[in-house]
């Protein structure tokens, strides 16, 4: 029998994503536990841009295509999958592999579409919002009525936060560079607005508190802005370490921890869905409902074909994505 290939997008090297090339490769098969998915769309992740260079945490074997995220239809099962059937619609998350026609993904990190989202849409909503999800809900205690600041608002993970931080009842202020960037953030539910590249962060969230401070900040930026942002925070407030999408790991002195009763928590959601896999269905679920509420509109700024994967990593990389960008199939649907 004629071994069945597809179409991948692949890093044959550790280097920028210029050097990825579009082959032909095997059709995966489903292992134990796997399910084989025939993918609509892949969403892109800043952490596709580490991967490729070698500098994530997670190290993907060459050649792989990257990808960690995606949307699609069951194809086949593998032995011992009893929640997901051929023909079901999924959300996935892989790690890498989703630059690619199809992919054998764990069946625990996928979880079923319900018919009220589209395909495309489900590829650009498990990471971010469930980041913002976990993140706001298991590891901020958020409550209603408490005041959220959201670095890189206009971002993929920043603007899943702020409508998630509303749906959750609390009072959001967005920061982000631009005016148009805060534009956006404006129109997703953000209650204020701060421009960091012209206002100075901690006098303007001052102002905005009438002094008392924010009760959770989300950052998933760090570099420079997470000194003056953790100087923002108010009594047991929770700081919410998501990334370092500005490049650098930031050193926040720890006696302002002690000065505020505040909390330094880290958000590691790949973790909590790998450890804790329930839970995350569970908080899936929820997210699935709200967005089907109309809580959460997820905001798709540009679609890309597999073979021109690299330049959508490339435009991650300059910093120029608002909300999320997708990786359509190899037939452009």
């Amino acid at each position: 029998m004629r071994e069945q290939t597809m179409q991948a997008l692949l890093c044959e090297s550790f280097g920028p994503p210029e050097n990825l090339a579009l082959r032909e490769v095997p059709v995966p098969q489903p292992g134990a536990g796997e399910v084989l998915i025939r993918i609509r769309t892949a969403g892109l992740n800043f952490p596709d841009s580490l991967i490729i260079q070698d500098k994530y945490q997670i190290k993907a074997p060459l050649p792989f295509a990257p990808g960690g995220e995606l949307a699609g239809v069951v194809a086949a099962v593998g032995p011992g999958v009893t929640r997901l059937r051929a023909g079901d619609r999924v959300a996935a998350l892989t790690h890498w592999g989703g630059f690619a026609e199809y992919v054998a993904a764990r069946e625990q990190n996928a979880t079923g579409v319900p018919d009220t989202m589209d395909l495309d849409v489900a590829a650009a909503f498990t990471l971010v919002y469930g980041t913002a999800y976990y993140a706001l809900k298991q590891r901020g205690a958020l409550q209603p009525g408490e005041t959220v600041l959201v670095l890189g608002a206009s971002g993929g993970v920043g603007l899943a936060a702020v409508e998630v931080a509303k749906a959750m009842g609390a009072h959001v202020i967005a920061g982000a560079s631009t005016a148009a960037k805060l534009a956006i953030a404006g129109a997703h539910g953000a209650d204020a607005l701060i421009n960091y590249a012209e206002q100075d962060l901690k006098s303007a969230v001052k102002a905005m508190t009438g002094g008392k401070g924010v009760d959770v900040i989300y950052d998933p930026v760090g570099d420079r802005l997470a000194d003056p942002a953790f100087r923002t925070i108010g009594w047991g407030g929770r700081y919410l370490v998501i990334g370092f999408a500005g490049g650098q790991i930031p050193a926040i002195p720890l006696n302002l921890a002690l000065v505020k009763g505040a909390a330094i928590v880290g958000v590691f959601w790949g973790d909590f869905v790998e450890r804790e896999s329930a839970a995350h269905h569970r908080n899936m679920a929820e997210l699935y409902a709200m967005h089907a509420a109309g809580k959460l509109r997820p905001l798709i700024s540009a679609r890309f074909p597999i073979a021109q994967g690299g330049a959508a990593i490339r435009m991650m990389m300059d910093r120029k994505v608002t909300g999320k960008v997708i990786v359509t199939g190899t037939d452009g649907r």
